[in-house]
């Protein structure tokens, strides 16, 4: 039997709420400490919030606890790319097989769930408005100050989890210990959030499933839809150039850019003026970091050890992978060596977070400049042709990072060999009737079966 542990989770977002809930499951008691006031009493950072992706991984933890049902009601599933051009031309790429969707969901929706649902557990108590001032690693002291009454306190749990985020006061403690490494990267883009607003009627302006791009090379817009007809618009740019948000100063600099290059945007954005210039810019980092754990009794996890930027949309679904594996690691844990646990799991997580941070940071890349483009889109249509026919040899690098659980390295490594052989592929391609050329299939019969180039994946430890 583990022996019961009284845990501090620093940080009562989605990673820290929802592995409340599997660590009270085991007989721990959980008391999490969030610097903001309860999301479901005090509406907060307005703007700052960008709609999630929820994909196989987060929908696996979900069920894990048993919440998959209640999350489904405040999620709507997207099946598609709908790709916007200068002209309000449409053009679509499906997200995989018939079937398959990935989920918009508001960050505060899903946040509000996982609090309703791990609040009446007696092993779980949320502690609000506490900011964290300071982490003693070796004593495992926190001290906390409370953000209305300015009073202090101290903590002492016998664990420590520090889920508090990219700029996490836990791992800024670890980052002050010996041979601790750590690497964050801002892109030179910011985000800022915008609304499509629903219809008269109530009903979604633009098509509800799917998610929309508007792809410019240099910057791009997306929206995803809400359960309330509305639709959550993310601008992303750079922060200076011709086109940045450094040159747009006034209403009509917003206007006469947005008319030229998102015209078909325009009319269905009323308070575009007005939250362009209230809603704050976002910034967009990723951070690597190792170790994640101090000697055996605290570990980071979800963003505070491996943040992403959003455009795989696998942040919030790579934290939740790691309660998933931190989950099933305990299945077999004594319930003695913390220590020798969290080196373990940090050894096998730390791969797959890099792995994803630089995926993330491609896919902005294919985003921005590729989805449009006619040659990309014919590309995307051979590559489902090669996984239909192949399909214990091939799935595509999108799918195995979306709607499988293989591991994000293994999904990297394979999707690099997989590029090699599309540019040979593609040589032989003009339309979608090329892939039945001989020269095109011996090819594939060469790559795939000859020379076994791409095996399926056998289960290892990192």
């Amino acid at each position: 039997m583990t022996e019961k542990k009284n845990i501090a989770i620093m940080g009562a977002g989605l990673v820290g709420s929802l592995l409340s809930l599997y660590l009270a499951r085991r007989g721990h008691k959980v008391d999490l400490y969030e610097r903001r006031p309860d999301l479901r009493t005090t509406i907060i950072d307005g703007g700052r919030s960008i709609n999630l992706a929820l994909s196989d991984r987060g929908w696996r933890a979900l069920k894990g606890i048993g919440i998959e049902e209640e999350v489904r009601k405040v999620a709507i599933p997207m099946r598609r790319r709908v790709m916007h051009d200068e002209q309000g031309n449409l053009t679509y790429q499906p997200y995989g097989k018939e079937g398959q969707a990935i989920y918009s969901v508001s960050r505060g929706g899903l946040n509000m769930v996982l609090m309703n649902r791990s609040e009446p557990n007696p092993d779980i108590t949320y502690h609000f408005s506490r900011q964290a001032m300071d982490v003693n690693l070796r004593t495992n002291e926190v001290q906390l100050r409370n953000v209305e009454t300015g009073e202090i306190e101290t903590i002492q749990p016998d664990l420590l989890f520090g889920a508090d985020g990219a700029f996490s006061v836990v791992r800024g403690a670890m980052q002050k210990t010996e041979r601790f490494n750590y690497e964050q990267h801002y892109l030179e883009y910011g985000y800022k959030e915008l609304t499509i607003p629903a219809t008269a009627e109530g009903s979604w302006a633009i098509e509800k499933n799917a998610l929309h791009i508007w792809p410019r090379g240099n910057y791009m817009m997306i929206a995803l839809p809400n359960v309330d007809g509305s639709f959550t618009c993310t601008l992303f740019f750079p922060y200076e150039g011709e086109h940045s948000f450094a040159n747009i100063k006034t209403k009509d600099d917003l206007l006469s850019f947005f008319n030229e290059v998102f015209p078909d945007a325009v009319p269905l954005m009323p308070e575009l003026s007005t939250e362009y210039f209230e809603n704050p810019v976002g910034s967009l980092v990723t951070v690597k970091s190792f170790p994640w754990s101090y000697e055996g009794k605290s570990l980071l996890i979800g963003d505070a050890s491996h943040a992403v930027v959003p455009f795989y949309g696998q942040g919030m679904n790579a934290g939740f992978e790691d309660i998933t594996v931190l989950d099933q690691m305990l299945d077999s844990f004594d319930g003695e060596d913390w220590e020798a646990l969290f080196n373990k799991f940090e050894r096998r997580r730390k791969p797959n977070a890099d792995a994803i941070a630089d995926l993330a940071v491609m896919n902005f890349i294919e985003m921005r400049d590729k989805v449009a483009n006619a040659r990309f889109l014919l590309r995307k249509k051979i590559e489902g042709k090669i996984s239909e026919q192949y399909p214990d040899r091939w799935i595509p690098l999108y799918s195995m990072v979306t709607f499988t659980d293989l591991p994000y390295s293994y999904a990297m490594e394979t999707g690099l060999k997989q590029e090699e052989i599309m540019k040979k592929v593609m040589k032989h391609i003009k339309t979608v009737e090329d892939y039945d050329k001989p020269e095109v299939q011996q090819l594939l019969e060469k790559q795939l079966v000859q020379k076994e180039k791409l095996k399926p994946y056998k289960a290892k430890e990192v």
